[in-house]
């Protein structure tokens, strides 16, 4: 994600436009401040989310139809021996024929018959392979029936294997409830983390994370760059005072030049959390809980900086600075739409009618973001520029000081609320963008339309960690068509 923010000096005074030299705190020509930094907006009270009048013949948006399939799901072109045909060493053809199988240990078959046999890896796994120093690796398949003998058979050599895609896998010999290999789908996976079956190592855990509870659902994904996910999220449900349900997302982005920044966005989101499951059944305001929950994520995270690392002295990615994240959240509650943040991750507003236009909810804690709203870059100008994804506010103990934003809104119609990562929103920046990435039945189903978004940015890149989670808004029959009064 992006870097904690560090002074630099601008290309030009933004007062009268003198040209600056490197590590100047002052303009020379005016004396403006170069380190004056804006202040923040303060929280928004609440406002209703309408939709202006449509204007005189404004037709609905048309959006472009989804493609049925895609390339990868293309067959593979098949090709039997007799098709592409080959030399020997010698020069001579190549059999078009061959036994139904091969064994490379035939008991009576002296080893010069068998080249494969005097390969210095002939018995073992492929050494650069995950599986090749694991157990599993050695004991190769378990449950075949010559397998105590050490003998394995091979398909021949134009008999058509098996696709992946289509095949079925039952996993009969896996226990009940055990892990079942990504791989081959049908070994069992062992404590280790490898197939007992084919030996593939399994992904760590939060390489790739989904959760759906009811009508909200979140995905994470640690991207295509990063050596891990830094990124956490929580998702949850539970009852105000009246009995009427109460849903949150908590969305959590660890800083990348901290220390530890995937435990940190893990403390920080299970205690947001874990904070709003308390104060909401109490009757505590939505906008006042959210706060609170800030307060307490960053007391979490806080506390990492007390302990020891525990990080390997050989770990390249080890940092001695205190762990850091940025936190955004939303939570739906008594018709209301609430959201807090401190950091760079965003709300986005979707409207199930596709015709009525979309809005991002939050206000970035950057660097490009206080040029913009100071006036003193416009919008490409500040996102262009290498130092627009500096961030300005975070969660950690070296946080210049802690500001939560809250918002409340009161939504006049149904919509999707869409709670992400910079690691999403880089890939579809402005609210039209994100409204065209998300599936047209996300709001039936959140955590395919999840899915779908975290394949957008994959798609796109994929250069940080990925967190999306989605919140279908219903607004009581009684509201709908007309706009909240704004508190």
């Amino acid at each position: 994600m992006s870097q904690i923010h560090q002074q630099a000096s601008l290309p030009g005074c933004p007062s009268c436009e003198e040209p600056l030299e490197s590590g100047d705190l002052f303009c020379g020509a005016c004396g403006y401040d170069l380190s004056a930094v804006p202040a923040p907006p303060d929280d928004r009270p609440t406002v209703a989310i309408t939709v202006p009048a449509q204007s005189a013949g404004a037709g609905p948006v048309e959006w472009p139809p989804a493609s049925e399939v895609d390339s990868s799901d293309l067959p593979a072109p098949t090709h039997r021996p007799a098709d592409l045909p080959g030399l020997d060493s010698g020069g001579k053809p190549l059999p078009t024929t061959a036994p139904s199988a091969v064994r490379f240990d035939e008991p009576d078959a002296p080893a010069a018959e068998h080249p494969e046999a005097n390969r210095p890896d002939a018995a073992r796994p492929d050494a650069n392979h995950p599986a090749a120093d694991h157990p599993a690796a050695d004991r190769l398949d378990a449950n075949r029936p010559d397998a105590a003998s050490g003998d394995f058979e091979l398909a021949a050599p134009g008999a058509a294997a098996p696709d992946p895609r289509t095949a079925e896998h039952s996993g009969a010999g896996v226990p009940p409830g055990a892990k079942v290999c990504v791989a081959c789908r049908s070994g069992h996976v062992d404590t280790d983390g490898y197939c007992e079956n084919c030996g593939h190592a399994q992904p760590r855990e939060r390489d790739h994370m989904e959760q759906e509870l009811g009508s909200v659902a979140a995905v994470s994904d640690r991207g295509l760059r990063h050596h891990r996910n830094e990124d956490a999220f929580a998702v949850s449900s539970t009852a105000l005072p009246d009995g009427s349900p109460a849903v949150v997302a908590i969305v959590c982005d660890g800083v990348s030049s901290a220390s530890r920044p995937d435990e940190a966005s893990a403390a920080a989101a299970s205690a947001a959390n874990e904070a709003l499951l308390e104060s909401l059944p109490r009757g505590t305001h939505p906008q006042q809980a959210m706060h609170e929950a800030i307060l307490a994520a960053s007391e979490a995270v806080n506390s990492l900086a007390h302990e020891p690392s525990r990080a390997m002295e050989h770990d390249p990615h080890r940092h001695q600075n205190a762990p850091a994240c940025t936190l955004v959240g939303a939570i739906m509650a008594g018709g209301l739409l609430v959201v807090g943040w401190v950091g760079d991750s965003r709300v986005y507003w979707v409207p199930e009618d596709r015709a009525n236009p979309p809005a991002r909810l939050t206000e970035d804690d950057s660097w490009a973001a206080q040029m913009v709203a100071t006036g003193l870059m416009n919008e490409a100008e500040a996102y262009a520029d290498e130092r627009a994804h500096a961030i300005t506010g975070w969660l950690g103990a070296d946080a210049y000081e802690l500001e939560p934003h809250t918002a409340s809104f009161k939504p006049d119609r149904p919509g999707l609320v869409v709670v992400c990562t910079d690691g999403l929103w880089n890939y579809a920046e402005s609210a039209v963008e994100m409204a065209a990435a998300v599936p047209p039945d996300a709001y039936e189903r959140p955590l395919h339309g999840a899915q779908v978004l975290v394949g957008h940015a994959l798609d796109g890149g994929g250069h940080d960690n990925v967190t999306v989670a989605l919140l279908p808004f219903a607004v009581p029959t009684q509201g709908a068509g007309s706009a909240y009064s704004t508190a």
